[in-house]
């Protein structure tokens, strides 16, 4: 058995915590930065320049201290400190596993706890961030799902993930280097597949992922960035119309029946009115496919039946199909596909014409990989047994 990896402490020294009353610019929109620029004093004339330059210091280059911004005077730079901060959430602790998957926890406003994965790749560099601490979903085969909703994450805790995993890999241009693919790509690709319903938290994710997404800054494209949702359907069209990412869809079964045990929001709407929904999706962010994901689990959903009416019910939609084998954790009321079985299952999507790539699990030494989530303090509350009987066993 691999060795669990250690637990290391972040011994970034940039200054992480805000202090109290001020506002963080970390999470503005263009709009709100402009807006408290000129409550502070900024004339509006100078107001959208000002906001321009803060920017590309704040997302570009990765820049907390004001008294660095050299393109702008003395005086403003004091007025600047004296009214705001940029400050990221904390992190707690950072873990690395074997594969180089790298775990961190991070503690936001009020002491509650998220972890952001890294998942490194050959040519690119994908980061997993939470929109929740906790979840409201149950999802019976997740986690996470087995943590409650506490509360939804603001714009500037979700952003500020990406921000503090570009501290961790020292992915942050250097001054007078330009945005886009100029910069560096450690990080290249954004998935909302953490902790929480991202659709469940709208404002604050679209807000964060506008943030991601422009040009002047993080510079990331929208189809470097996937927002997971397990189905709530009246925000899917929203999605489409104010972020345009890709979309990807926990699906996990083929008949209402099963769904509704694994994915309990199935229930509100059921398979039919979400893949109504999702017919729209492609054509209104010119996406190519909608990616649904699919974790096999043993004798539940994995069947070659199941397989065929998975085929069925994709049928007029772009799609591929993730399969996941399911990642195990204490008191999980369910095991994982065989091999054979998930290759079997596989074989028959792909003959139908859907790509299947079936994932291979990164960070499960480190409780890192999907469906693991879960801040530590909460796990470590738990006992295997409590943990059991909130799944239902």
């Amino acid at each position: 058995m691999t060795a669990k990896a250690p637990i290391t402490q972040d011994m970034l020294t940039i200054p992480r915590k805000a202090p109290e009353g001020l506002p963080n610019l970390v999470g503005m929109t263009r709009d709100q930065m402009r807006a408290a620029l000129i409550a502070a004093g900024t004339p509006e004339k100078q107001a959208k320049m000002r906001v321009g330059q803060l920017w590309q210091w704040v997302y570009h280059w990765g820049v907390r201290d004001f008294a660095v911004m050299t393109n702008l005077s003395k005086d403003y730079r004091a007025m600047l400190a004296r009214n705001f901060v940029i400050a990221l959430p904390e992190v707690v602790t950072r873990q690395v596993s074997d594969d180089g998957t790298r775990k961190y926890l991070v503690r936001i406003a009020g002491g509650h706890e998220v972890e952001v994965v890294y998942i490194p790749e050959t040519d690119r560099g994908t980061l997993c961030i939470s929109s929740q601490v906790g979840c409201t979903l149950t999802c019976s085969f997740c986690h996470t799902g087995t943590q409650k909703l506490v509360r939804n994450l603001t714009a500037g805790e979700i952003i500020g993930q990406v921000m503090l995993a570009r501290d961790d890999l020292d992915a942050w241009p250097a001054p007078g280097t330009g945005t886009g693919d100029a910069g560096p790509r450690l990080l290249s690709n954004i998935v909302l597949m953490g902790m929480g319903e991202p659709l469940y938290n709208f404002e604050n994710v679209r807000d964060a992922m506008q943030i991601a997404m422009d040009g002047e800054g993080i510079a990331l494209g929208r189809r470097r960035i996937t927002l997971s949702t397990s189905g709530v359907v009246p925000e899917i069209a929203r999605t489409a119309q104010e972020i345009g990412c890709l979309l990807a869809v926990s699906f996990h079964a083929t008949t209402d029946e099963v769904r509704d045990t694994l994915v309990p929001i199935n229930k509100r709407w059921n398979i039919e009115t979400l893949l109504e929904a999702l017919k729209a999706y492609p054509k209104a962010t010119n996406s190519e496919r909608i990616t649904f994901e699919y974790v096999m689990l043993d004798g539940v959903n994995d069947t070659d039946a199941d397989a065929h009416r998975l085929v069925k019910l994709l049928d007029g939609i772009p799609a591929k199909v993730n399969l996941i084998p399911f990642n195990e954790w204490p008191g999980a009321p369910y095991k994982r596909s065989s091999n054979n079985r998930i290759r079997a299952f596989a074989t028959i999507l792909m003959q139908a014409g859907y790509a299947s790539p079936i994932r291979t699990p990164r960070g499960e030494d480190i409780m890192a990989a999907c469906g693991q989530l879960k801040s530590t303090t909460e796990r470590s509350r738990k006992s295997r047994a409590q943990i059991a009987a909130e799944a239902g066993l």
